[in-house]
C-alpha cells in the first residue's frame, strides 16, 4: 500500500529549505533560459529542463 504524501508533516527546517528554494527558482530559471538562448549546448538545455521541472514541482507542491 502506497504511503500518502503530506507536506504538513515535514519538520520546520525542511519546510524552510523548500520555501527558500521556491524563491530562488524563478531567477535561476530566467538566467538559465537566457544562457540557453545565447549558448545552446546540450548540457544547458538539459539543465534548463531540470530547473523548469523542479520549479513546477515546487509550485504545485509535488515536492
Amino acid at each position: 500500500m502506497k504511503k500518502r504524501y503530506n507536506p504538513y508533516s515535514y519538520p520546520k527546517w525542511l519546510k524552510s529549505i523548500r520555501a527558500v528554494c521556491a524563491q530562488f527558482m524563478v531567477p535561476i530559471s530566467v538566467f538559465q533560459g537566457i544562457r540557453t538562448l545565447i549558448f545552446p549546448t546540450g548540457f544547458d538545455v538539459l539543465l534548463f529542463a531540470l530547473i523548469i521541472f523542479l520549479a513546477v514541482a515546487i509550485h504545485l507542491q509535488i515536492i
